[in-house]
């Protein structure tokens, strides 16, 4: 394991060890599931300490990813890395189209409405299937659909501003 240069955006994370050989599991923040395995290299995060690492193996293991690292050779190794976080370079994502948003680059955004009452930042999201919800905090918790053109009427991350039509008493 090296060094990696920053910076790192957190794809996923380590859930476990996977049999005797020095598989880990692998839980993926990336949608779908699996996408993760496409990104290289991968970053091993502990206490902010990252360490590249080469994925030799991986795929899908009934409702988990199974995932086999270099160097990692034993279920003992596997298991001394439970709980790490794994990252990619920004660099490679790939390019989004317009009026696309990775949700790492919306967190801690202001969003303010059309009549500019300030709501608070964007603390996380939350995938439920129709659209996905802002989760704003602010002097109160507030949700706020992700429906373009409808409710998110701007997005300037140069800006740090995610513009809505949204009532503040909602």
């Amino acid at each position: 394991m090296s060094s990696s240069p920053q910076p790192l955006l957190v794809m996923g994370k380590i859930a476990g060890a996977y049999g005797i050989k020095g598989w880990v599991k692998i839980m993926s923040f990336t949608h779908p599931p699996e996408k993760i395995l496409r990104y290289r290299p991968w970053h091993l995060l502990k206490a902010g300490q990252p360490q590249q690492v080469k994925l030799k193996a991986g795929r899908p293991h009934g409702k988990v990813l199974v995932a086999w690292l270099d160097g990692v050779d034993d279920r003992t190794q596997a298991e001394l890395l439970n709980g790490y976080e794994i990252a990619i370079e920004r660099q490679h994502l790939p390019q989004l189209d317009k009026n696309e948003y990775y949700w790492s680059d919306l967190v801690g955004l202001k969003v303010v409405n059309q009549q500019g009452i300030e709501f608070g930042q964007v603390a996380s999201l939350v995938e439920t299937g129709a659209n996905d919800v802002l989760v704003v905090q602010g002097e109160r918790e507030r949700l706020v659909p992700w429906i373009l053109e409808q409710v998110i009427i701007h997005v300037s991350l140069e800006q740090g501003v995610i513009t809505v039509d949204w009532d503040a008493d909602f």
